[in-house]
């Protein structure tokens, strides 16, 4: 999310988008893949994991999780509601990653939640470049791709499930799985909100 417009909506917004993240299950959110979400204890990227509540679920489920989130004032809220001892927190965007890149860690999953939809169309295949140099071989990168209006304040750009499947496979990542969704939001729902959510395979 290199867009200050995107981050800038997000700061701005924080004392009323943070408890709207907090009221939804991540049970729910996550609805559409969880079958596809590892059982063993696994090493776990959420990228723009604004609030923590996904980060902390997969937490408290075992796994060891990195949560990655640019907006400061998400961030702060999310390590004061979330502490966890499998939990930990970084600042980083979307498409450099270049904190965790330096870190020279790999991940078993990355997730991404609702965030593809704030990078702009011509910074896809950096992004992606990064996301592939971050995971583990054979790790899972799953992600939801929004259709359909987003906030004023907080600027979205369409993206395409077959270009971005093209993309992938550019990086040596494979299609495992693509579904699709409604939004769980009633206001989205109103508004004609879909995902469709992809699952890509890296090489052994």
């Amino acid at each position: 999310m290199d867009d200050p417009d995107v981050l800038r909506g997000y700061a701005l917004d924080a004392k009323d988008v943070i408890p709207r993240f907090e009221a939804l299950r991540s049970e729910d959110v996550l609805a559409p893949v969880l079958d596809l979400l590892p059982e063993e204890r696994s090493r776990i990227l959420d990228l723009g994991a604004g609030t923590g509540r996904d980060a902390a679920w997969l937490a408290r489920k075992g796994h060891e999780v990195v949560a990655a989130e640019p907006v400061d004032e998400l961030r702060q809220a999310g390590m004061a509601l979330h502490p966890h001892p499998n939990l930990s927190w970084v600042g980083d965007r979307l498409p450099e990653l270049a904190v965790l890149l330096r870190r020279g860690e790999t991940y078993d999953l990355i997730v991404m939640v609702a965030v593809w939809q704030h990078l702009r169309p011509e910074l896809h295949g950096a992004a992606m470049s990064n996301l592939a140099s971050l995971m583990a071989p054979r790790g899972r990168l799953i992600l939801s791709l929004r259709h359909g209006p987003g906030s004023p304040a907080r600027p979205c750009y369409p993206a395409s499930p077959e270009q971005l499947i093209e993309i992938a496979a550019g990086e040596g990542l494979r299609l495992l799985e693509r579904r699709e969704s409604l939004s769980i939001q009633q206001k989205n729902r109103e508004r004609g909100v879909t995902w469709t959510w992809l699952c890509l395979g890296a090489p052994a």
